[in-house]
């Protein structure tokens, strides 16, 4: 049975790709890097990425390649940096109000 298991979760990991630093640039979205020691962050852009690593790198293993200027430390977690979706102007439109930290 753990074969079987195995199996599959091959097949769906197959199927599921991360997203890459050219399709960032695409859609016009940096690289948000965290680091799992000191809590420091910071947002890195795109463009930048895809000239040092390629537009076929995938955004989760650009973490691998960098190091925290706050501590040194190499455990760093990269994601996209999705815009807010308080920060959306369909909201403001509606009339949700947002606490001014998570505005851009």
């Amino acid at each position: 049975m753990a074969a079987l298991k195995r199996r599959w979760q091959n097949a769906r990991e197959q199927q599921i790709s991360a997203i890459t630093t050219g399709e960032l640039v695409t859609h016009q979205v940096d690289v948000f890097c965290w680091c799992n020691r000191c809590c420091h962050h910071t947002i890195l852009p795109a463009p930048v990425l895809v000239a040092q690593f390629g537009p076929g790198f995938p955004v989760p293993e650009v973490g691998a390649r960098l190091r925290c200027c706050g501590c040194g430390a190499k455990d760093i977690a990269t994601r996209p940096h999705w815009a807010s979706p308080v920060s959306s102007p369909a909201l403001a439109e509606i009339g949700v109000e947002t606490p001014d930290i998570l505005v851009k």
